[in-house]
């Protein structure tokens, strides 16, 4: 499947826990004042490229804890990223998604498709980054308002269950 991404990165250990594959996903409508991937916003930037390509070199590199995807915003590409996702879980790996969504927002069907992805996530962070909020204390999220959900739980019980990395 296509998806438009900004770049990926082999090998991170800051976007978070483990060594993780990071795909930037290209396009975002938050457009957040001090966004860390500005270059990312149009949704007629980045390149295209194919789901596969991006797994096999995910799947390439043994010592990944997991993948992270990030952006631009994910839940613009939920289907492409659900696909990635899956593929990740298939060779065991983890899933972490950031996203300037809310987890409420997500679940209440306002984003085509984001169950899609949500149901392929371990870890979100979500909402949006807010520059005076922002701290480098956090771990792996900007802002203090961003929460670190258990994705799965959060699912389960229908609402946000926050979880310490």
């Amino acid at each position: 499947m296509e998806i438009r991404i900004a770049g990926t990165i082999g090998e991170s250990i800051v976007d978070g826990p483990g060594i993780r594959y990071v795909v930037f996903t290209q396009g975002c409508p938050h457009h957040c004042p001090g966004c860390h991937n500005p270059q990312t916003h149009s949704f007629d930037g980045g390149t295209v490229t194919d789901t596969d390509k991006l797994t096999a070199q995910l799947k390439a590199n043994p010592l990944l804890k997991g993948i992270t995807i990030s952006g631009g915003e994910p839940f613009c590409q939920p289907l492409a990223a659900a696909e990635l996702a899956l593929a990740a879980h298939e060779c065991g790996k983890d899933v972490m998604v950031y996203t300037g969504y809310t987890f409420e927002q997500l679940l209440s069907g306002r984003v085509k498709n984001a169950m899609a992805l949500l149901e392929q996530t371990d870890i979100l962070v979500d909402g949006r980054f807010e520059e005076t909020k922002k701290s480098l204390l956090l771990k792996f999220k900007g802002s203090s308002n961003q929460r670190t959900l258990n994705c799965k739980e959060s699912l389960k019980f229908q609402k946000a269950i926050e979880m310490e990395l």
